[in-house]
């Protein structure tokens, strides 16, 4: 299996709380910015789903804390789909800081959403495939 696909993020200083570190919301946002990286460089975007009639949900999200993130570290987000033989599939998610250390493992469920009957698309992983210029970041 290759390596999950990769963005980096630089903690940046509003971000953080009281106590100096990485806001827990922020770590959302740095999962989600690490999702539409990997949509953007398989060549998806928000306009070709929309186009195609569908939009990607989030229906579950765990979050583990490992150690804090202080304003100025650079951290990579993974990301990387695993399927399934339903409406949905789990997304795997490291944030790890330069040295190694791991600071946040993130697991979503998600799915694909019918834009017009409002209701889950089944065998998304075929629209992703149908979609993408890089079917592999997919794992597909």
């Amino acid at each position: 299996m290759s390596e999950p696909f990769s963005v980096r993020v630089t903690v940046r200083g509003y971000e953080t709380d009281v106590q100096g570190h990485l806001n827990q919301a922020v770590y959302l946002n740095y999962a989600e910015h690490a999702r539409w990286s990997l949509l953007q460089a398989a060549g998806i975007s928000q306009a070709g789903l929309i186009a195609r009639g569908v939009g990607p949900v989030a229906l579950e999200t765990t979050i583990r804390y490992r150690r804090e993130l202080l304003a100025g570290e650079e951290v990579d987000v993974t990301c990387a789909f695993e399927w399934g033989g339903g409406k949905t599939f789990r997304i795997e998610q490291t944030i790890r800081k330069l040295d190694g250390t791991v600071a946040a493992e993130i697991t979503a469920v998600g799915g694909l959403m019918d834009l017009k009957a409002r209701k889950l698309v089944a065998a998304p992983q075929d629209h992703f495939k149908e979609l993408t210029t890089e079917p592999g970041l997919f794992g597909l």
